[in-house]
């Protein structure tokens, strides 16, 4: 048909557009487009039968004053109630500890089970292979691994190895290969651990918050295992986790004023 002198043709009389070639970078950029969408989307949807549900945990948590009581000498480790039961060793550590030593006054980062009930915010982010925790204390960040990968046989480091698995509408971590730390179970008590320390954390969510109990055990150094359940309300909109950027010179700035344990 027509119209003032203008031909117009059917979308089904049009004839077929003649195929052309994608550019090569347009390709790649989709197929990065496509394998990044399929990474970071986790189904946290209801599962159905044979899978396994996977809670929704990531986001800013905050730890702080708000949260929980602050941290120090008695909390978490409430004496009468969940305080640890040193052996020989152990105690003979707690005996000679210095203050003046603790790591920390080193810029040293908190280890497990300090880092996570610093009054701080934290941050997960959940993949299908792996979840990272950031934590602001220290800019620490702790890898949980999902993939069913070894741990490794000689790789001791300050915050171990990770391995977790979702079970329970919870996410289960384990983490071993610590490096032997001073005052790596508790800084306020002059309590070291070991490499044999093993902790074990479990996360879920009642409501809008994030729970988590943890449990220690290290024979190295306690008689038997311990554990605190704690928690993280949700961070503020739109939070940006803040750099912690400890420098050595302040943070052993302390020391000067710390009484000497020996003369």
């Amino acid at each position: 048909m027509s119209l003032m002198g203008i031909r117009t043709t059917r979308r089904s009389e049009q004839p077929p557009l003649p195929a052309r070639a994608c550019a090569p970078w347009l390709v790649r950029t989709m197929a990065t487009a496509i394998a990044v969408a399929t990474m970071v989307a986790p189904a946290f949807a209801q599962a159905g039968a044979g899978e396994v549900a996977v809670p929704d945990l990531a986001g800013v948590w905050d730890g702080g004053f708000r949260a929980r009581p602050v941290n120090g000498p008695n909390m978490p480790w409430v004496p009468g109630e969940n305080f640890p039961v040193l052996n020989e060793r152990g105690l003979a550590y707690q005996a000679v500890f210095d203050e003046a030593i603790a790591p920390k006054y080193d810029c040293v980062p908190s280890a497990s089970p300090a880092i996570q009930y610093d009054p701080y915010m934290m941050e997960v982010t959940q993949w299908p292979d792996r979840v990272l925790v950031r934590y602001e204390k220290d800019d620490q960040i702790r890898t949980f691994w999902l993939d069913g990968r070894e741990t490794p046989v000689n790789d001791f480091t300050i915050q171990g190895f990770s391995a977790g698995r979702y079970e329970g509408g919870a996410l289960i971590v384990e983490t071993t290969k610590f490096a032997f730390d001073i005052a790596g179970f508790d800084d306020y008590n002059g309590i070291p651990s070991s490499q044999q320390k093993k902790v074990t954390e479990r996360y879920w969510r009642e409501g809008d918050e994030l729970r988590m109990t943890l449990t220690v055990e290290d024979p190295m150094f306690l008689r038997e295992p311990v554990a605190y359940t704690t928690r993280w309300l949700a961070g503020p909109e739109g939070y940006k986790l803040q750099g912690y950027d400890c420098d050595p010179f302040e943070a052993g700035h302390p020391r000067k004023f710390l009484v000497p344990k020996y003369r």
